[in-house]
C-alpha cells in the first residue's frame, strides 16, 4: 500500500521541500545577476518565471505531503487543485515563447517536454491517488524529480548559456 499510504512518504517529501526551496533561492541569484541580458531575450522572463514556478510546485505539493492526519482522498483533492493550477499557469506562461517563427522544431520539443514533463505527472499522481489505483504517490515522486531536473536545466540557461 505504499504508494497511497502518504505516512512512508515523509522523509522524501522533507527532502524534496528543503532542496526545491534552496534551489529556487538560487534561481533568484541567477536571475538577479543575469536580469538585464535576461530581459534582451523575447520568452526568457517568462521561462525564469516558470522555474520558479516549478520549484515552488514541489515545495507546496512536498508540504501539502506533510500535512498530518489527512485522509488519501483529501491529499489527492489538495494535489489536484494544486497540480492543476500550477501546470495551467507554466503551460500558459511558456506558451508564448516558443510561438515564435524563429524557433527552432528541436528548441520547442525540448521546451514542451520539459514544461510537461515537470507538471503532468503530479496532475496523474493525484487522479490515481484519488482511485487508489494507477501508481499514486510515485507519479508525484515523478513529478518531484522531473520538475527539479527541468528547472535546473532552465537555471542552467538563465546562469550561464544566456551569456555564450
Amino acid at each position: 500500500m505504499t504508494a497511497y499510504d502518504v505516512s512512508e512518504w515523509t522523509d522524501f517529501f522533507v527532502a524534496a521541500a528543503g532542496a526545491s526551496a534552496a534551489l529556487a533561492g538560487l534561481v533568484f541569484v541567477a536571475v538577479s545577476i543575469n536580469v538585464e541580458r535576461i530581459l534582451q531575450f523575447r520568452g526568457l522572463p517568462e521561462r525564469a518565471l516558470a522555474t520558479v514556478l516549478l520549484l515552488l510546485s514541489v515545495v507546496l505539493i512536498s508540504l501539502i505531503g506533510l500535512i498530518p492526519g489527512q485522509g488519501r482522498a483529501a491529499l489527492a483533492a489538495e494535489l489536484l487543485v494544486v497540480s492543476v493550477l500550477f501546470a495551467a499557469t507554466i503551460l500558459r506562461l511558456t506558451r508564448p515563447a516558443v510561438a515564435g517563427h524563429d524557433r527552432s522544431l528541436a528548441h520547442v520539443v525540448s521546451h514542451w517536454a520539459l514544461v510537461l514533463l515537470g507538471t503532468i505527472p503530479f496532475v496523474v499522481g493525484a487522479v490515481s491517488l484519488l482511485a487508489e489505483a494507477g501508481g499514486g504517490l510515485y507519479w508525484v515522486a515523478a513529478g518531484i524529480i522531473l520538475a527539479t531536473a527541468g528547472a535546473v536545466a532552465n537555471a542552467w540557461v538563465l546562469l550561464v548559456e544566456i551569456l555564450r
